[in-house]
């Protein structure tokens, strides 16, 4: 199997104005060509022993495979959480011109 050139990355953030610092400071260091930023969604998680049930905004984060490792040492030096999530998820298709236009605005 070969790796896709292509991935979406997420994370949430526990407020829209961190998720809104985190897209911006992604975009402006080309480790992303493009961050969505959703609505506030709810998260239902375990941590520490306690159940929790608080609304986070999810960002979806376009950007080349090859940027994986400076995007996670990213988040990891700018994001709030003490363990954030992150999760990659391979583009596997799509328009050329889009898959390019990411490949171009993380260069």
């Amino acid at each position: 199997m070969t790796t896709p050139d292509h991935v979406v990355a997420l994370t949430t953030t526990p407020t829209e104005e961190e998720g809104h610092q985190l897209a911006q400071g992604l975009v402006e260091a080309r480790l992303a060509a493009c961050v969505q930023i959703t609505s506030p969604i709810t998260a239902v998680y375990r941590w520490k022993g306690k159940v929790w049930s608080e609304p986070e905004w999810q960002l979806w984060i376009k950007t080349a495979t090859d940027k994986r490792d400076d995007l996670v040492k990213y988040l990891d030096e700018h994001h709030s959480g003490e363990v954030p999530e992150l999760i990659f998820l391979p583009i596997t298709d799509g328009s050329d011109a889009y898959l390019s236009w990411i490949t171009e605005q993380t260069r």
